[in-house]
């Protein structure tokens, strides 16, 4: 069973754990936001100068509301100083919960024009990835994502370029994902583009199960055989691609805050948490973008255990999940999952 009766009382920042649902423009603090605005004269629009939280309607109209305040502030990053900050910030937040692994989602493409290209946008990621390792302790790896907006071949360009640089030493290029709005195109034309990626050892990490239910994951799984699910939440609308997911042993990337954000929940209760550890699923929570709807990693575990009522054995279960589904090197991997044990013992982790 995912609940537990446990005493839950053990610091959750404390808890070592992974971060494998967060994206770049979305890690952004606020204050950088503001920062970089004024740094290049761009003016926000009133909902991220007054940083508030996005709640928007589970429709076409409450996602363009969405991207077009993500565009917003992805507007504000004009140069590889901004791309620099964003990462080392980004780093230092995860040090600050207990996350040893990060694996940073970005498409280079939108960052492109200001620094020469996407392959110029992914080196400047990769080297502040490196350098924000040495400098905070977590390891800061790279996920490229293509757009489900842009033309597929678009994605197989961007595909070709994460391949160059799989298993290419500090700050690796280790996944290969599919963002944006899932409603949009047709999920087996980037099939080509995730065939690509797995023949160079990238995971395939497409979103998929959040704005579209479990016949959309069913498809993703057919299309573009996935080794995680970005969300995957509502894979639970039909048991029988919950158990294809299961027993597949492919992770969902889960972000209950994103979820109600977006309308798919009406609240943090209605997320199925529990539903999918009780069926078995792999779940690593993430962020997903913290900048607009207000909650970084420690807030979902902590809504874990407030709302959901999980234990600290069941969390320390999410926080293994997290480990396992990574891609983190086999040192990383075993330090992380011994400071799990640890935690749960009651001593302090390594």
């Amino acid at each position: 069973m995912a609940l537990g009766t446990g005493q839950r009382h053990r610091d959750l920042a404390a808890l070592p754990k992974a971060h494998l649902h967060l994206h770049f423009t979305g890690s952004m603090r606020p204050q950088t936001l503001q920062d970089l605005a004024d740094k290049h004269g761009v003016r926000l629009p009133a909902a991220l100068r007054e940083h508030r939280d996005v709640r928007l309607s589970p429709d076409e109209r409450g996602w363009f509301r969405f991207q077009r305040l993500y565009d917003a502030a992805r507007a504000v990053v004009r140069d590889a100083d901004d791309m620099r900050r964003i990462v080392l910030e980004a780093a230092q937040d995860d040090a600050t919960e207990g996350s040893g692994w990060l694996e940073l989602q970005i498409d280079p493409t939108s960052y492109a024009p200001f620094v020469g290209g996407i392959t110029p946008a992914l080196e400047i990621v990769r080297d502040a990835a490196r350098e924000a390792t040495a400098v905070t302790g977590t390891r800061v790896a790279v996920v490229v994502a293509a757009s489900r907006v842009r033309h597929p071949l678009d994605a197989r360009t961007l595909a070709r370029l994460a391949a160059r640089h799989a298993g290419d030493g500090p700050a690796d290029v280790v996944g290969f994902g599919l963002s944006n709005d899932e409603r949009r195109g047709w999920t087996a034309d980037f099939a080509p583009a995730f065939a690509i990626a797995r023949r160079a050892g990238l995971a395939g990490v497409p979103h998929s199960g959040e704005l579209l239910g479990a016949d959309h994951v069913a498809v993703t799984l057919d299309t573009l055989a996935p080794d995680r699910l970005g969300h995957g939440v509502r894979s639970v609308e039909d048991p029988a691609v919950l158990r294809r997911v299961v027993d597949a042993g492919i992770a969902l990337e889960v972000c209950p805050s994103s979820n109600v954000a977006l309308g798919v929940y009406p609240d943090a209760a209605s997320v199925p948490l529990a539903r999918l550890l009780d069926a078995g699923a792999r779940v690593a929570l993430g962020a997903d973008d913290p900048l607009l709807f207000g909650h970084r990693l420690v807030d979902q575990y902590r809504a874990a255990r407030e709302v959901h009522g999980l234990d600290d054995a069941a969390l320390a279960g999410l926080a293994r999940a997290s480990v396992e589904a990574s891609r983190a090197p086999d040192d990383v991997r075993a330090s992380l999952l011994r400071g799990i044990e640890a935690w749960l013992a009651g001593t302090n982790p390594s």
